[in-house]
């Protein structure tokens, strides 16, 4: 058990170390020239895959974008996540309303037909 800590501390630790050597947590120019810098790197790649696969793969996007895409979507994350928050009263409260009719309901006894099941003809 130590030693599994012991290994995945040190996985993470040499994870957050090389990320750091390479860029990623640097200013926005040094993030720019690690994506470039793949991008470019990924291109042979991507064209041989390209030429395999029965269908067009879209071009990766350029740096710009990128940044505008992740911002826009990390955005549209926090907004989901509080309108649910806000929403969150509203959603207990139906629960609770189904809930409830639904225990009244299994609560309430069959109901029994008056004049009974056992007609008699004359």
């Amino acid at each position: 058990m130590l030693i599994g800590l012991l290994v995945r501390g040190g996985l993470l630790a040499g994870t957050v170390y090389y990320t750091r050597k390479v860029g990623i947590w640097g200013n926005a120019e040094e993030t720019d020239k690690l994506y470039n810098n793949v991008k470019s790197q990924l291109s042979p790649y991507v064209q041989q895959a390209q030429k395999k696969l029965p269908f067009e793969v879209p071009k990766l996007p350029r740096a710009g974008e990128m940044r505008f895409l992740a911002k826009h979507y990390y955005n549209e994350g926090v907004k989901s996540s509080f309108r649910f928050i806000h929403m969150l009263p509203c959603y207990a409260g139906r629960g609770m309303k189904k809930v409830k009719d639904t225990f009244e309901e299994f609560a309430k006894s069959p109901a029994i037909e008056a004049g009974g099941a056992k007609e008699t003809t004359k």
